[in-house]
């Protein structure tokens, strides 16, 4: 789906720090067909994904203050005010821990960390709108907060960005929907015993023609297999990897009702 504008509360773009910015660019290469427009930094370049000629998101190396941070993904949120939202955040028990910065006429952007620490990062966009496609094969198309109380997370996200709570219920656990309107935009789900001592985190989604032949692509380009490929019921068949360099993410063959 081509992209041009996003509303307040939806994810807009997703951003890989890494430990090897080169290493992980070919990996993603492979695993998506994506490639690269090279914007310079004091240390490497800040190397936009490209899909079909299309920005959707990016990928850099950590900062050298960062070195003992693993690789990571960063899901950012498009917001109408990014001063506002850094306020919205502090009054209900976030953080603010970078910005708020401009990026030349691009827009504006902050990274925070919510109150069980889980991170993410809010656009204001200018002359860049964020990803240019979405929910589409080799792109971004869902975005799912793991936590530990999901109380917590219900109360203070919907004071961010606006969303609505929809909850399934199955036998194992409750599964929260993040809801715009009708639609909706990502999930939430509470860890337990079984997730260790896993911190909070947003995981993100790519979609993918073939789960079980995008998970042989990762691990023959060195990539690990965290969850192994898994149906699920009326939704798709899903895998969570980590890159060559470290950092986690998930893929998913949607199903076609879906």
């Amino acid at each position: 789906m081509k992209v041009t504008q996003y509303q307040h509360g939806q994810p807009c773009w997703s951003e890989l720090a890494s430990s090897n910015s080169e290493q992980a660019k070919h990996f993603y290469q492979q695993l998506f067909g994506w490639d690269y427009l090279d914007m310079p930094l004091p240390q490497g370049s800040y190397s936009m994904s490209r899909l079909h000629g299309d920005d959707i998101g990016a990928i850099y190396p950590l900062a050298p203050q960062q070195q003992h941070m693993p690789s990571h993904w960063t899901c950012y949120f498009a917001v109408d005010d990014v001063d506002a939202t850094i306020n919205a955040v502090q009054m209900a028990g976030g953080q603010l821990l970078i910005g708020p910065h401009d990026v030349a006429d691009a827009g504006r952007m902050a990274l925070f960390a919510d109150p069980e620490g889980a991170c993410f990062a809010v656009w204001q966009a200018g002359a860049h709108p964020g990803a240019k496609r979405f929910d589409e094969v080799n792109s971004l198309c869902w975005v799912e907060l793991a936590c530990r109380s999901a109380k917590t997370a219900r109360d203070f996200y919907p004071q961010i960005f606006g969303w609505q709570v929809r909850i399934s219920s199955n036998p194992d656990f409750d599964y929260t929907e993040w809801q715009l309107g009708d639609a909706s935009l990502g999930g939430m789900m509470q860890m337990d015993e079984q997730w260790g001592d896993t911190t909070p985190h947003w995981m993100l989604y790519f979609a993918v023609e073939d789960c079980d032949a995008t998970v042989a692509t990762a691990r023959a380009m060195g990539g690990d297999v965290c969850v192994p490929p898994t149906d699920i019921p009326e939704v798709g068949r899903f895998a969570v990897l980590k890159d060559c360099t470290g950092a986690v993410f998930s893929v998913i063959r949607l199903s076609p009702v879906f």
